[in-house]
């Protein structure tokens, strides 16, 4: 709780004391909240009042909670400084597994803890759009690279998938100089590197660019549906679910569609023997 703090006046014996209305927009706007804030809260006999002092406690509690979290979250970071690296970039992608649209990889370099970071996953979409425009203002140094469908049939998943990765911290001007990887080693990356298992929510540079690579990717698929009507784009973002694919055996693959992964690979082999068999039919 917050140490009791003695104001001159007391706000319940003067004539001025504020509406709660207003004393309620002080406390949605923080925390921090000025310690002569809090003492005019506590002081303040209306019930109203003491609520909002209670939430003054329980947010500034939460802050507090989340700025020990996104320090701790910054210890790898630390840790490659200590070891004479200046530019320590997180790296992460999205999109390995869907039917559908790219791969996007993002590569953050951070000019500071940014509260709230964590693995996308865990974040609503309006908690990662927030971040989003938060990453892309101040100092911080953002990579982001975009592998699209064929050339992920042409290379395989796991080539496309370093690939990304690799574009994406190549990118950022100046380069890092070191990358903290969410769970890989990318095979032939020039920059010293560390992978970090579910890095994503132990790094805030790799908790950086897993919500750059994932709202990067997602607003392609919310395009992708625009474009590709029927299949769902939006919603499922490509991934393989019922309603994705019974689109698919509804209207067979788009263009947006990885045509190298079953199901799409066996309807494309079918409509393959489909058309030789009527090419070659009876005259």
């Amino acid at each position: 709780m917050q140490p009791r703090i003695s104001p001159i006046e007391s706000p319940a014996t003067s004539l001025n004391a504020s509406p709660l209305s207003e004393l309620r927009a002080q406390v949605c706007a923080g925390p921090p909240y000025a310690p002569s804030f809090l003492a005019l809260l506590q002081d303040d006999p209306r019930a109203g009042a003491r609520q909002l002092y209670e939430r003054c406690v329980r947010r500034s509690d939460r802050a507090a909670r989340e700025e020990e979290r996104a320090r701790e979250m910054m210890r790898f970071e630390e840790e490659a400084r200590a070891n004479g690296f200046t530019a320590v970039a997180g790296v992460d992608e999205a999109g390995r597994g869907p039917l559908a649209g790219p791969i996007a990889a993002a590569a953050v370099v951070l000019a500071e803890p940014v509260p709230g970071l964590n693995d996308s996953k865990q974040l609503t979409a309006e908690e990662r759009d927030e971040l989003f425009e938060i990453l892309h203002q101040g100092a911080h140094r953002i990579g982001v690279a975009v592998i699209p469908p064929e050339r992920i049939d042409a290379d395989g998943l796991q080539n496309a998938n370093y690939a990304a990765m690799a574009e994406a911290a190549g990118s950022i001007d100046p380069p890092p100089d070191f990358l903290l990887v969410d769970g890989f080693q990318i095979p032939g990356c020039p920059i010293p590197q560390k992978r970090i298992v579910k890095g994503d929510c132990r790094s805030q540079s790799i908790a950086a660019a897993s919500v750059i690579a994932k709202v990067t990717r997602d607003r392609i698929m919310y395009k992708l549906d625009q474009e590709c009507p029927g299949y769902g784009f939006a919603r499922h973002k490509g991934y393989a679910t019922q309603e994705h694919l019974d689109a698919l055996a509804r209207l067979g693959p788009s263009p947006a569609h990885r045509r190298s992964f079953a199901p799409i690979a066996e309807q494309c082999e079918q409509m393959d023997l489909d058309i030789e068999s009527s090419a070659g039919g009876p005259a």
